[in-house]
């Protein structure tokens, strides 16, 4: 079964920054697409960024362009999502996902996921 391990996150100031990793265990595909979701109290699941395995090609929500960075290392079958100049409403739940072929370009939709982690807190301060 398909699993998804994440782990950093935690607690930061404003202006600092964080890194979400997610071990893609299991996941035979010969390319698959993986990324970040959020989802902060009271507010709907945001798609953040997502990459695709077989060429490392990437795409970012405009909210989070230029701050955050998103990776896949083939051979240790992890992504990581290096996130600077946090801000406060950066703050909520990140989920990893994942599914197999290519990313669907142009949007990062739940739909599109079909493999999902159980989601670590990230929270920024002011």
């Amino acid at each position: 079964e398909e699993e998804l391990v994440e782990s950093g996150g935690g607690s930061v100031l404003a202006g600092g920054s964080l890194r979400v990793s997610c071990v893609v265990l299991e996941y035979t595909y010969s390319s698959y697409c993986t990324g970040w979701f959020r989802q902060a109290p009271g507010k709907e699941r945001e798609g953040v960024a997502h990459i695709w395995s077989y060429n490392n090609r990437t795409e970012y929500a405009d909210s989070v362009k230029a701050r955050f960075t998103i990776s896949h290392d083939s051979a240790k079958r992890t992504q990581t999502l290096l996130m600077n100049n946090l801000k406060p409403e950066d703050s909520g739940m990140y989920y990893c996902v994942a599914d197999s072929g290519s990313c669907r370009w142009g949007v990062i939709r739940t739909q599109d996921f079909h493999t999902w982690g159980h989601g670590i807190q990230v929270t920024v301060s002011s």
